[in-house]
């Protein structure tokens, strides 16, 4: 096969053992990859209702197709498990160099079980797996962690880590990895706290296998064509990274500030992309292959946080613990995004929870004694030393590491309205108010609240609707298949999106058959993406998912945008659940959210009928 080694590792903490098994071209054309071979091979060996941090549940990391290939943006992996967070399917993906060394270890698919009975890391070649000791890194932070795994095991291996509190398994805990000053990380659901229960603080690859292409002329004249779009497309994001969102998004109304209380923030240029690059901006960085360079990193000069040099904040952080938390003080984000990539936690899930207990404290439901100290929307300096102290557990730090639906769950009812989660993930920066497709997006995605099953960046655009329901379910279905397939090729969001089309259509094939040979058309391809989200759903249904866990917050169903240009927007019961018949119509489910038999045979998922 071309594109592929045809491998996937599987590896017992347990009994420090590891196995080899292979895939064949059937497989590939079912799944493709990254994202799709996570979900089958979770959905194959993870048993219903088991706790995310039961040994037996499983720690996929897998590469596509494209990646080690020549197709900008190549250097992507996708990490999924059962989350902590949610409890659910998750996946995240993430860039740097280990995409490309795993690839070249020549293993597609890694799948982790077991408990291992002391701190222990993974190497990964070419041979196979072998168990490394690791009790003199836990304890240590991701960088720290994977500094000393290169340094043993030499700089042409790369290495990915939990921090403190991965290992304190906070169930937002993240996992990073470094090389050259860019950082990849795997974010959300809390993936780095399973590998904290394994017991696993890292795995390290290292490898010198080659991806083979069938069509080498055709790949160079895809992306010949690409490059203008892609120069065009990604200009603002090779300027000032992700960050150029918050002016953008502001001006119309849809940055959501203060816990969503309103969609405007008075003093936003203060933490905007413009800002940052004129006061800190150091230099640009990258991942491996990749023109764009949409990383940055930032020097702090002067002030509490001088010294501080760390990776840009990203739009999604600056929202999260900015605006939604009414912090306007630029360097305390920069401290705060270094402090959770190297204790390893999702900044988002860690903002949004502030926002939630800073207004519930103004709700008179959480005390600030049982905070342990003064806490109020844009004290940073609170909010820098909770982040501490929740990564460690220490103090009010342990309730803030359940993450805000857990929170919400041991106070007053009332304190439910206050949360910003769907499937009891914290929402990012993209509105579910004043973005339509993100309504049934955000309701229906496999994540829940997650920009990365359904995409806002088309519902930026000028020429779309993002105020009228109509043909919303229709768009959050094609860019779901869309995410599915990018994240099987892995590619990455921004290059594919810019360079190659933000809905699948021939680019994608002609990239797909030029890689592996295969003559695809457009509906094929498609075909794949609904293949991979129709058994994500499978997925969750077995966990108990159905209509009822297709919802927003309270604020997105209840309360109308106060302020701006978006005032009034909002996505009353009725609109959800409009679109939500429509989409199930659309899906071809049942009325309650359920794949149908016909559904499951028609996608060559007959397999999974028993399990519903």
């Amino acid at each position: 096969m071309r594109g592929y080694s045809g491998r996937m590792l599987f590896i017992d903490l347990t009994s420090s053992t590891a196995r080899t098994e292979p895939f064949d071209e059937a497989f590939a054309r079912l799944y493709l990859g990254g994202n799709g071979f996570a979900a089958k091979l979770l959905y194959d060996h993870v048993r219903t209702g088991i706790d995310p941090f039961d040994p037996d549940n499983l720690i996929v990391f897998a590469v596509g197709p494209i990646t080690d290939t020549t197709v900008v943006g190549n250097s992507r992996a996708c990490v999924a498990s059962k989350s902590p967070l949610t409890g659910l399917f998750f996946d995240s993906t993430f860039g740097g160099r280990f995409p490309a060394t795993m690839k070249r270890t020549g293993f597609d698919a890694i799948a982790i079980s077991g408990r291992a009975d002391r701190p222990v890391y993974l190497l990964v070649e070419e041979a196979g797996a072998s168990v490394r000791p690791a009790a003199h890194l836990w304890g240590r932070t991701t960088i720290e962690a994977v500094q000393a795994i290169q340094a043993v095991e030499g700089p042409e291996a790369d290495a990915i880590a939990i921090g403190p509190a991965g290992e304190n398994l906070v169930r937002f805990a993240a996992i990073a990895h470094y090389w050259k000053n860019r950082e990849g990380l795997s974010g959300r659901g809390g993936i780095g706290a399973v590998m904290g229960a394994k017991r696993l603080k890292a795995v390290a690859v290292r490898g010198g296998r080659k991806t083979e292409v069938a069509d080498p002329t055709g790949l160079r004249t895809l992306l010949s064509e690409s490059h203008q779009p892609l120069k065009t497309g990604t200009a603002a994001l090779s300027s000032y990274g992700t960050p150029f969102l918050v002016n953008a998004t502001n001006a119309i109304g849809a940055l959501g500030t203060l816990n969503e209380r309103t969609e405007i923030c008075e003093g936003a240029y203060e933490i905007s992309a413009e800002r940052f690059k004129e006061v800190y901006f150091k230099k640009d960085t990258t991942c491996l292959k990749c023109s764009v360079a949409c990383g940055k990193t930032y020097q702090v000069q002067e002030g509490e946080f001088a010294g501080t040099v760390a990776k840009m904040p990203e739009f999604e952080t600056i929202f999260a613990l900015g605006t939604m938390t009414g912090n306007l003080h630029a360097a305390s984000l920069i401290k705060l995004n270094e402090m959770c990539d190297h204790l390893g936690m999702d900044t988002i899930t860690l903002g949004v929870t502030f926002a939630f207990v800073c207004e519930a404290i103004e709700a008179g439901l959480i005390s600030e004694a049982d905070v342990g100290m003064p806490l109020s929307f844009g004290n940073y300096r609170a909010m820098v030393e909770l982040a501490r102290r929740t990564a460690y557990r220490e103090g009010f730090g342990d309730l803030l590491a359940e993450g805000s639906a857990r929170i919400a769950d041991r106070l007053k009812p009332e304190a439910q309205r206050l949360l910003y989660c769907a499937r009891r993930l914290e929402l990012p920066g993209h509105s579910a108010r004043a973005l339509k497709g993100m309504s049934i997006g955000y309701a229906t995605g496999t994540r829940g609240g997650s920009h990365h099953d359904t995409r806002p960046t088309m519902q930026y655009g000028k020429e779309f609707d993002r105020r009228s329901v109509e043909g919303k379910p229709q768009f959050a279905i094609r860019s779901q298949h869309f995410t599915a397939v990018d994240d099987s090729l892995v590619l990455c969001r921004f290059t594919s999106e810019r360079g190659f089309g933000m809905m699948l259509n021939e680019a994608y094939a002609r990239m797909i058959g030029a890689i592996t040979g295969w003559n695809l058309s457009v509906a094929e391809v498609e075909r794949i993406g609904e293949r991979i989200c129709n058994l994500e759903r499978v997925f969750n249904v077995r966990e108990g998912l159905s209509r009822k866990d297709d919802t927003l917050p309270y604020r997105a169903l209840h309360e109308p945008i106060p302020s701006g240009p978006s005032q009034g927007m909002y996505c009353p019961p009725a609109e959800l659940d409009a679109m939500l018949d429509e989409y199930y119509r659309l899906r071809g489910w049942s009325r309650d959210g359920i794949p149908t038999p016909e559904k499951l045979r028609e996608l060559d998922l007959a397999f999974a009928i028993g399990a519903i």
